[in-house]
């Protein structure tokens, strides 16, 4: 279809909220979006060009557009969801989806069970979930079958097969752990009863079975069946235990949902809790990536339909960390402070793990993915034009003034290439100058590559402040080298990094990614650096008149100097302390030469 067709589709498409669908040549759908307004939304896509390279490759591709008006914007959010997951487009986010969570299933039937199950049937059974973890099915579970004697057979007890005797109580009954519903030894009243408590204590409300458990222990005390009162004091110290440990802040706070985002180039993580009775009775992350550089806004915004859905979540209030841009019946809060904003910071901690885990693990499984993930990051948060896959950095060292040297270190692609590392001894610079070292050794290096036709860096980092990067930038100058590489400037003091021609500095998050291989680079930098100094000074040192006496060579030197520390103290040792150290015969010729000295 032509540019004029698609024009024409655009112009008649209605001022009113739906869902739009994006077709290729090939009639395959490869984005789905939502819009209050489908033709303002639309249009925003063919009147001008994008900053994002992936929306201009989207829009060259389509040849089609289909739409479906909605009644309002929450069903559009909805519709868009379901197509998204049914056809999965090329360009829009993915969601890693998992249908197989387990629920907790109350039967519907008489004397209903209580049980595990993946597997959803409408049979009017009421099911609690979906979990994402089994351990906290199991846990739930355990703990209802304490505190209540619900059956676990699975025969049909109905009344009739009841009274004509059909079953008989099994071991379960013998044990405690049920009252013997099957032989009617138990009243359907009383069972329904514990069923209720059992629903309550499923959507996070434990104060009611609490209260239930007291007054029966407190009955059962003054009628002086202490037996029977501590059994059910065991039952009230094992909810109370399960209540402590899944209530976060205030037993006030019920019935919410709270979302959290955090981002990188590729992939965002989403985090849901879902609160009740002041316990987090759901926690879940979502990882979605990113196919058209979304905004954390869109993602956190595709993430709440898409996890609410899948949990079939009824909570009425929202906590987000920003405004969202869709119409809800829904109370939408953003906490400051207080303790929503401490259930708000729990559930970002969590997205934060989340993502750390996930990293770690494409660490080692995808090193280029992860590789390329932190290029984009260090491109980004430096402002540069492209990815510094190739980094050099470059250090001085002098000690008291003495044996000035200067260390270069190279990294690609993020990690340290030992290879390439070198040292520079200062020749051109008298005394302890940095700013003259720097500019005679980033001179050195870069006349070097240049003459030998090697590849430059993409970025150079300098430690020091403006004044060791103004000395550095006088050598790209002096090699015409000024703009085709990025150099910055790193202070130990605040971590700021400083640009060229650029009077304010830049500061990173203390806990970015990009800042810690700064940091990295830097402390290699010293690390090598000092390595070399320490080695020139102790050449140096043994380039004492210790060398001028005959028969004693340099590892002989090294071991003296390390046992007596200075040739002061060689000098004035006697025959046997040398002899203990470096032997009879070479103790005699360092005694002969002092005594001749003498």
């Amino acid at each position: 279809m032509s540019q004029v067709s698609i024009e024409i589709q655009v112009k008649t498409l209605p001022n009113l909220p739906g869902v739009y669908q994006y077709f290729d040549i090939n009639n395959v759908i490869i984005y789905v979006g939502k819009a209050k307004d489908l033709k303002k939304r639309v249009s925003s896509y063919f009147n001008k060009v994008h900053d994002s390279g992936k929306t201009n490759v989207l829009v060259k591709k389509i040849v089609t557009i289909k739409h479906i008006v909605v009644a309002t914007e929450t069903d559009a959010l909805l519709l868009e969801n379901n197509l998204i997951k049914k056809h999965q487009p090329r360009y829009n986010v993915l969601l890693k989806d998992d249908k197989s969570y387990p629920w907790i299933c109350i039967k519907n039937e008489r004397f209903p069970r209580v049980f595990q199950t993946r597997r959803l049937i409408k049979d009017g059974s009421q099911y609690f979930g979906p979990y994402t973890n089994i351990k906290t099915v199991y846990t739930l579970l355990d703990l209802i079958r304490g505190l209540y004697p619900l059956r676990t057979c699975n025969y049909d007890l109905a009344e009739q097969k009841i009274n004509s005797g059909k079953y008989k109580v099994c071991l379960e009954y013998h044990l405690g752990n049920c009252k013997g519903a099957c032989e009617a030894f138990e009243n359907e009243a009383d069972y329904n009863g514990y069923i209720t408590a059992v629903k309550k204590i499923l959507k996070g409300n434990f104060k009611d079975s609490l209260a239930q458990f007291k007054n029966q222990m407190h009955e059962l005390a003054a009628q002086m069946l202490f037996e029977e009162a501590q059994l059910i004091k065991d039952k009230i110290s094992v909810l109370e235990n399960y209540q402590a440990k899944s209530t976060i802040i205030s037993p006030k706070i019920s019935n919410v949902d709270v979302f959290t985002i955090v981002s990188d180039e590729s992939f965002a993580y989403v985090n849901f809790l879902q609160i009740a009775y002041g316990s987090i009775i759901r926690s879940h992350t979502l990882e979605i990536k990113k196919k058209l550089e979304e905004t954390d806004k869109q993602l956190l915004q595709i993430a709440i339909t898409e996890i609410r859905q899948r949990f079939n979540s009824n909570s009425n209030e929202l906590y987000v960390p920003f405004n969202l841009d869709f119409q809800t019946d829904l109370k939408i809060t953003i906490p400051k402070l207080g303790d929503k904003k401490q259930i708000l910071d729990l559930s970002l901690r969590n997205a934060k793990y989340h993502r750390l885990e996930r990293l770690k693990q494409v660490k080692i499984t995808d090193p280029d993915r992860h590789a390329k993930r932190i290029m984009a990051q260090m491109k980004s948060d430096l402002r540069l034009g492209v990815e510094p896959r190739h980094i050099e950095c470059f250090d001085n060292s002098n000690i008291q003034g003495t044996n000035p040297v200067a260390a270069c270190v190279v990294f690609r692609d993020g990690k340290p290439s030992k290879k390439e590392y070198r040292n520079f001894n200062i020749k051109t610079v008298e005394g302890p100058d940095d700013f003259a070292s720097m500019q005679e050794v980033v001179y050195r290096r870069y006349k070097r590559l240049l003459d030998e036709n090697q590849l430059l860096p993409q970025l150079i980092i300098i430690d020091g402040g403006k004044g060791q990067l103004s000395s550095a930038l006088k050598s790209l100058d002096a090699l015409n080298l000024r703009g085709q590489i990025a150099i910055i400037g790193i202070a130990k003091r605040l971590e700021e990094l400083f640009y060229p021609d650029d009077p304010y500095p830049l500061y990173l998050d203390k806990k970015s990614e990009t800042l810690k291989i700064i940091q990295q680079l830097r402390n290699e930098a010293h690390r090598f650096g000092i390595e070399h100094h320490r080695n020139k000074r102790s050449k140096n040192a043994l380039d004492t008149e210790l060398n001028t006496i005959s028969g004693i060579g340099e590892k002989t030197i090294v071991d003296l100097l390390k046992h007596f520390k200075s040739v002061k103290r060689i000098s004035k040792a006697t025959l046997t302390e040398l002899e203990n150290v470096v032997g009879l015969s070479r103790a005699q010729k360092i005694v002969k030469y002092y005594n001749n000295k003498k």
